[in-house]
């Protein structure tokens, strides 16, 4: 037990540079204190303890303003940073070493029983406000902008942006840093391009137009 405590406030130190003491992590990372009432909610809700279970992650939610349902999986190394309005739903599983900032939500989209919220694999970065809604993947490595919202699979090593999200970097030329990438900042806008290649084309048309007319006088003054 102490030594996946340790663990816990070693990736806040590998991940948030903010952090300055052992002290300032422990009392002051909402992100995890809810982790460590999730472990505790989530071996009553294995042990069929369901409303205790489920009252204890509610309290959590009052005090830190995550919320993390008792029957979610979670794997080693997650960081939830700030954390205030982060959700996650009852069937979601998620891997190792992810990260999740503040807004965060990781939800169903109907009433179906089930599987009914997302897989997040492996090392993937989910920034500030993305929603991931529905019983599909988010591969390994991924990354998921800010404000994004994600109705469909996510394949490994990729990055998506826009509502609804689309993939926008695989395999980029970047090379990968060692470890995990924490840059959600700098990310493709795909509206801005469409909005690029929108100028280019009308440019394009301007230039045709011009030259019609161009001929057109020619037109005329050879016939006068």
């Amino acid at each position: 037990m102490f030594e996946r405590i340790k663990k816990d406030i070693e990736v806040i130190f590998e991940r948030d540079p903010a952090a300055k003491s052992v002290l300032e992590v422990v009392l002051c990372y909402p992100g995890l204190h809810a982790i460590w009432f999730y472990r505790v909610a989530h071996r009553l809700f294995k042990a069929g303890w369901i409303v205790p279970a489920r009252f204890l992650s509610n309290l959590a939610r009052f005090l830190t303003g995550i919320e993390i349902h008792p029957g979610a999986t979670i794997g080693e190394g997650l960081f939830i940073d700030h954390g205030t309005g982060v959700v996650i739903g009852e069937t979601a599983e998620i891997g190792d070493n992810v990260t999740l900032y503040q807004g965060v939500t990781l939800g169903g989209t109907g009433k179906e029983k089930g599987k009914r919220h997302p897989t997040v694999g492996n090392n993937v970065v989910i920034a500030t406000g993305a929603k991931v809604l529905g019983s599909f993947r988010v591969g390994d490595n991924a990354k998921i902008g800010a404000g994004s919202v994600v109705l469909e699979e996510v394949p490994p090593n990729t990055t998506v942006v826009g509502i609804p999200g689309k993939v926008v970097c695989v395999n980029g030329k970047k090379v990968r840093a060692q470890g995990i990438d924490l840059n959600h900042a700098d990310l493709p806008d795909p509206v801005a391009e469409m909005m690029f290649c929108m100028q280019r084309h009308i440019n394009r048309l301007e230039e045709r137009i011009m030259h019609l007319e161009e001929e057109l006088k020619r037109d005329g003054n050879s016939r006068v």
